[in-house]
């Protein structure tokens, strides 16, 4: 239980990546053997072979999301970084690194920036996010509705919330698809993830370049005129993350919950009939499938214990969403109905628990209302067993999602 992250395990094995060709296959068989292994906290090894600790159980979880003066968000104190062990050109860097947004920031810094978030977040929610989730998931099903088959991932989840976000940022619809592709690259990481982070920065600036000239009933519009009085950096920086994480988020829990509707008969008519709440369903896949599997990433700032573990200041902590919400001492059963229970980890908790969830519900929500509706007798068109899903470090993601409906 005292294994350092920097080195073998008792078996002499090596410690285990959370990256790879064996983790892409299932992350979930990964996590129960690290739990079986180490109990609440595991080494692991990401993208590089770089060390950190991975935390597996509810309670352990929570107590990291939720302490920022033991665990905090600034990678400036991350040892391995500070000593020169990853590079700025590190894949990891795009997901960890240190920016002027509030994801990265803690105390009055994050406070600030949450405030600028959050104050416009709440301002676009109640400017008719389900009327324009109705009118891009109309004209995405228009494109395939006379064929009487679609891919649900790559013809409707994969891109939906990130054609949503171009109407809420005030950016051009032309602009979704490149923005969708560029964010699943960054948090995919790998060789280009650099290269896309770049590609959504400049393509933000310019917005927020345009908007200082044009100003708009949008969230870029209210970033630059909120009272935190934002400089250009922290601006763009806020506009990347909202949108990378709002966009994965809903579209990776889009593909869940369709996935679980089209894998059961009964939930499906359920939803059709209103006898069934999509709101139950939404909860069902947040516990056994959160958007984000492991969050990055949080940074001991002193030595002390957890889980067993004896945690270093400056060790790189990644946050166990998904095995959190299996963990069997708070879930012994995890066929057990969750209906009403929202005390899963997916949205994160504590000062940096998400602040735009409600938006991404009623994307997610609406969307999955007008597809069952414009699509009679929709059905899978492969066995559920075929189904196929594949991970990185931070995510695992349905592959596709064949179906057949009537014309």
């Amino acid at each position: 239980m005292t294994t350092r992250p920097h080195e073998p395990d008792a078996t002499g094995t090596g410690v285990t990546r959370l990256y790879g060709p064996d983790a892409a296959k299932d992350p979930h068989a990964i996590y129960e053997r690290l739990r079986a292994r180490y109990g609440a906290v595991a080494p692991v090894l990401v993208e590089g072979d770089v060390p950190a600790w991975l935390v597996l159980g509810y309670r352990e979880n929570r107590r990291v999301l939720e302490n920022p003066l033991q665990f905090g968000r600034d990678s400036r104190i991350w040892r391995d970084w500070r000593e020169g062990r990853v590079a700025e050109s590190s894949p990891l860097m795009q997901m960890v690194g240190w920016r002027p947004d509030c994801v990265s920031q803690d105390g009055e810094p994050h406070r600030r920036l949450r405030a600028a978030v959050t104050d416009n977040l709440l301002a676009v929610a109640g400017r008719g996010i389900r009327r324009h989730v109705t009118h891009f998931a109309t004209k995405q099903i228009d494109a395939f509705a006379d064929t009487g088959r679609a891919d649900l991932v790559a013809d409707f989840a994969e891109y939906l919330p990130m054609l949503v976000l171009t109407r809420v940022f005030g950016l051009a619809e032309s602009e979704g698809r490149t923005l969708a592709e560029s964010s699943a690259e960054v948090v995919r990481g790998g060789a280009d993830a650099l290269a896309h982070n770049e590609k959504i920065v400049g393509i933000l600036a310019e917005l927020a370049l345009r908007k200082r000239l044009e100003p708009g009933a949008d969230f870029a519009t209210g970033l630059l005129a909120h009272h935190a009085d934002l400089d250009e950096e922290e601006i763009v920086q806020l506009l990347r993350s909202v949108l990378i994480t709002a966009h994965t988020t809903t579209s990776n829990l889009l593909a869940r919950v369709l996935e679980l509707v089209l894998t059961d008969p009964g939930r499906h008519s359920g939803l059709v009939s209103g006898e069934l709440d999509i709101t139950s369903v939404v909860e069902e896949a947040m516990w056994n499938s959160p958007p984000f599997a492991v969050l990055p990433g949080r940074f001991a700032t002193s030595d002390l214990e957890l889980g067993e573990c004896p945690v270093r200041e400056g060790d790189l902590l990644l946050l166990g969403l998904a095995a959190g919400n299996a963990d069997p001492l708070i879930r012994p059963d995890t066929e057990a109905s969750v209906a009403g229970n929202q005390s899963h980890l997916a949205f994160s908790a504590g000062p940096h628990e998400c602040p735009g969830q409600n938006i991404g519900q009623g994307i997610i929500e609406t969307a999955v209302h007008v597809l069952l509706h414009r699509l009679p007798g929709l059905r899978l068109a492969v066995p559920a067993e075929e189904l196929t899903s594949t991970a990185s470090t931070w995510e695992s993601r349905l592959d596709g999602l064949p179906v057949e409906f009537d014309t």
